[in-house]
């Protein structure tokens, strides 16, 4: 899933500025992995597990 975030696709159409981190890319997918919603009856919990 990384390489799909980081990697530019059709470079004339990517504006450098624009392009995010690697750094941005790395938090993005370590909250992404850490989050954890849990659904009981009709209330939604999220838990960040650190």
């Amino acid at each position: 899933m990384q390489k799909m975030y980081s990697e530019t696709s059709h470079s004339e159409r990517v504006n450098e500025k624009l392009a995010p981190k690697e750094d941005t890319i790395r938090f993005l997918l370590d909250y992404s992995k850490a989050l954890s919603v849990i659904d009981y009856k009709f209330l939604k919990f999220e838990a960040l597990l650190n």
